[in-house]
């Protein structure tokens, strides 16, 4: 499949925003959607709908939709329904945003779907697709930590409680026969809760000895004299690992399928365009991010996270049931039914039109 592609160079610093809503215009030779992407004179409204509004968050892990974006493939496949989009900075927002029905389609991390889906009783969204995979490392202070076993009795900070990272790191430090309380953060190793946007001054600070990070954080502490001392990828079959879904109301699922296979086959067709033109595609991911964020990344934060992301459109379902496993282990979450949590109808019928294999749902697909 257009599958997996390596990223590597210019994009934009992940900032902290509020939910955009982006005033959109109207149609024609000289329209143009929600991003400035002309709409083509004489296309058509896909089922008669004025718009879809899509979401993403401002950072290295969700370059397919910035790409989409940028580059208008959203907006060829729609036709004359304009695409409009919206910009969070956490997953919880995202859901919110797709519950009370301000945002159509998403692009997000495993943990929130997995706790969408499962606060819902499985009746807010389904995940369609993948996005990402990988980007995700345990820098620490080279001074300080030296081995694995070193991290024991050390401060290492996780982005939030119950985040995909911090699930993460629990499920590790389990593995390595060390006793954690997931809530307080405490035991034979401190977990400290940090704001993405806070780590890098407390790492340089040395409040806490390392980290358990995304990117690009992970990388702006490398910048700092950090160390990575395990990447993420290496603990998982094929070091492939779920990190970013593309999801979907399931009310709009229902009422819109034309409109969700034409933001599918836009996804699919940006990975694929990524692939074949990376300089490009490098550089569209950061014209969107400095639109969205205000601010670029020195190269040396920017090369080495782009480098560690593998987009794909395969939402490596197993890999997501088994971070809910692990987020269970730790206990942060009673044990989700995940069966219907995935739709993949409409991206094999896309993936298929290209002479490509289908993804799998791992059995949790909607019967």
């Amino acid at each position: 499949m257009p599958a997996t592609t390596a990223l590597r160079r210019t994009l934009a610093v992940l900032a902290a925003l509020p939910l955009l809503a982006l005033a959109g215009c109207g149609y024609g030779s000289q329209a143009k959607d929600d991003s400035g992407a002309e709409i083509a004179a004489g296309a058509e409204k896909i089922d008669g709908l004025d718009s879809v509004r899509i979401g993403y968050f401002g950072n290295v892990t969700h370059a397919t939709a910035l790409v989409g974006n940028q580059k208008g493939f959203f907006q060829k496949e729609l036709g004359a329904t304009e695409a409009k989009y919206a910009v969070f900075n956490a997953g919880p927002s995202e859901i919110e945003a797709l519950n009370s029905g301000s945002v159509d389609i998403g692009w997000i991390g495993p943990s929130p779907a997995i706790n969408g889906y499962a606060k819902s009783d499985g009746k807010n969204l389904r995940v369609i697709g993948g996005s990402a995979s990988g980007g995700v490392k345990l820098v620490v202070n080279p001074d300080k930590i030296k081995s694995l076993q070193d991290v024991k009795g050390k401060r290492i900070a996780t982005p939030q409680l119950g985040n995909t990272q911090d699930v993460a790191f629990l499920n590790w430090v389990a593995e390595q026969g060390w006793k954690v309380d997931a809530q307080s953060g405490k035991g034979d190793v401190t977990v400290v809760r940090s704001d993405n946007k806070v780590t890098p001054d407390a790492f340089k600070t040395g409040s806490v000895d390392g980290a358990w990070v995304p990117e690009p954080t992970a990388s702006r502490l490398v910048a700092q004299g950090g160390r990575v001392l395990l990447d993420e990828s290496t603990l998982w079959p094929d070091e492939k690992f779920v990190i970013t879904n593309i999801i979907v109301s399931q009310k709009f699922l229902k009422e819109h399928p034309k409109v969700v296979e034409a933001v599918l086959k836009a996804s699919v067709d940006t990975n694929e365009w990524i692939e074949a033109n990376p300089d490009e595609a490098k550089a569209a991911a950061n014209e969107q991010l400095e639109k969205d964020t205000g601010k670029a990344l020195p190269a040396d934060v920017l090369d080495p996270a782009w480098e560690s992301i593998r987009l794909t459109d395969d939402p490596l379902a197993a890999t997501l049931d088994a971070q809910a496993g692990h987020a269970v282990e730790a206990g942060l979450l009673e044990r989700p039914d995940l069966k219907g949590i995935y739709d993949l109808t409409l991206l094999n019928k896309v993936l298929k039109a290209k002479g490509e294999p289908a993804v799998d749902d791992a059995g949790l697909g909607v019967q």
